[in-house]
């Protein structure tokens, strides 16, 4: 009885924690990539804009310092949609407060507006990236849900309107999900790529079918895996990974 105990306790001491967050750095096509891969069965994405107060929360450090107060440390961020300059969404967004803006559907300027645009649709044990159309007339529910653009890759297929010979170079972060939503995997360049690119990368290396584009050179992430922690002005939207002791019982 006592070996088993003591089998069992090593067992215990040994087995290491499941890793459903892993970060990594990549290259593809003569690109560099940072890239972190979510299990959605296993870790909860979560959404975040503005703290108990109503303040933006704009920097990781500052979303640090408050899960710190809970015992919470962030495993992995990155900003998840296009902001005004109050930081408010442009698009859709949905955390645990509720809806900041509803689903913007008709076309515009800049990216956002550059049609086919889409969806990041988080819910229990799931990630979904739909198109916005799609997203409209199905209706998913959604933990949390923010909306940019344009799609990268939508059923398969790169957005129409990206050219091989670009000559519209930007440092990129976006994000792509599996058709089963368990894996939602979030990439941003190490140096400047373009559309096509960047949608190559979740279509043929990453072999995602759906992938949505999040923003430009505001671009940042926090990756402790990576040693990587991006400052700089404030953000709006951020979509991340928490972790931290369970509750007791």
């Amino acid at each position: 009885m006592i070996r088993k105990a003591a089998l069992l306790l090593t067992a215990l001491w040994t087995a290491p924690a499941a890793g459903a967050v892993e970060c990594s750095d990549a290259a593809y096509e003569g690109n560099r990539y940072s890239i972190c891969e979510v299990d959605t069965a296993q870790e909860q994405l979560q959404l975040f804009l503005k703290d108990s107060e109503g303040q933006v929360f704009g920097h990781f450090s500052t979303l640090e310092e408050a899960l710190a107060g809970d015992g919470k440390t962030l495993a992995f961020a990155t900003n998840a949609g296009m902001y005004h300059s109050d930081r408010s969404p442009v698009g859709l967004y949905v955390d645990e407060s509720g809806q900041e803006m509803r689903l913007v559907t008709n076309a515009g300027p800049g990216n956002f507006g550059l049609l086919p645009n889409g969806v990041l649709c988080i819910s229990d044990g799931r990630a979904d990236v739909f198109e916005t159309l799609a997203f409209e007339q199905k209706a998913p529910s959604c933990t949390y849900a923010t909306q940019s653009g344009p799609m990268l890759v939508i059923d398969g297929e790169l957005h129409p309107r990206f050219l091989p010979d670009s000559d519209s170079y930007y440092i990129r972060n976006g994000v792509g999900t599996s058709a089963d939503g368990t894996r939602a995997v979030f990439a941003i360049s190490r140096n400047a790529v373009t559309f096509h690119q960047f949608g190559s990368l979740f279509r043929d290396y990453l072999k995602l079918p759906s992938a949505l584009y999040f923003d430009g050179n505001i671009s940042r992430l926090h990756a402790p895996q990576l040693g990587r922690s991006d400052a700089g002005f404030m953000m709006g939207p951020i979509v991340g990974v928490v972790e931290g002791a369970q509750p007791d019982g």
